[in-house]
């Protein structure tokens, strides 16, 4: 699928988070861009695994490698794929066993999972029972495959940094600071994540 799905709901949730002054100033400073998606919820479960506990960097010729190994990043080319081979394109161990097997769970009936029907929390719930999915990668599957509003990633390291960063001078700040200054983004707390993202990184984040 294209990369071309945007969130329709964008432009109403840059209006009604105008009232932040942060996000205001990040709005204007980033007007050039906003969240994509391919709509490719499998994909973005690859890039996300690929991403755990590296840096953006790191993970980005990872993933180059392995899409220079299976091409389309599509179940059955992985699976057709030994476990060396996929070590070989700078997988850990884990990594590459867990990459394995959502391919096979995909294949054993995870494709055919209405997931655009579920609620957020149904979505979480199916992924997190797959080995290697957590918390932190079922929420970027929300963000980046799902386009879904009012998502936010505590447990995103870039997310922690750039709070601190707009909101604290760069002042360490506790999950519940954080989660309190989050109550007036809602419904729209994916698209306060990702300007916040977009304040500490050059380039738009995409998985």
């Amino acid at each position: 699928m294209s990369s071309s799905l945007v969130p329709d709901y964008w432009g109403q949730a840059k209006q009604e988070l105008s009232s932040d002054p942060v996000l205001s100033r990040l709005f204007a400073k980033y007007d050039d861009s906003m969240l994509t998606s391919e709509g490719n919820l499998f994909k973005t479960l690859i890039v996300s695994i690929v991403g755990q506990q590296i840096s953006t960097v790191a993970a980005s010729a990872v993933r180059q490698r392995l899409e220079s190994l299976v091409g389309e990043l599509r179940p059955k080319r992985i699976l057709a794929c030994s476990h060396e081979e996929l070590r070989s394109c700078g997988l850990s161990r884990m990594k590459a066993e867990y990459i394995s097997g959502l391919a096979l769970a995909w294949t054993e009936g995870y494709q055919d999972i209405d997931w655009g029907g579920l609620a957020d929390d149904e979505v979480k719930a199916r992924l997190i029972a797959l080995r290697g999915i957590g918390v932190w990668t079922a929420e970027m599957v929300l963000i980046f495959a799902l386009l879904r509003p009012n998502v936010l990633p505590l447990t995103d390291i870039g997310l922690i940094r750039a709070v601190e960063k707009n909101y604290s001078d760069g002042e360490e700040m506790s999950v519940e600071q954080i989660e309190l200054i989050s109550q007036k983004w809602i419904p729209w707390r994916t698209v306060a994540t990702w300007y916040m993202w977009r304040s500490i990184d050059p380039e738009p984040v995409q998985y």
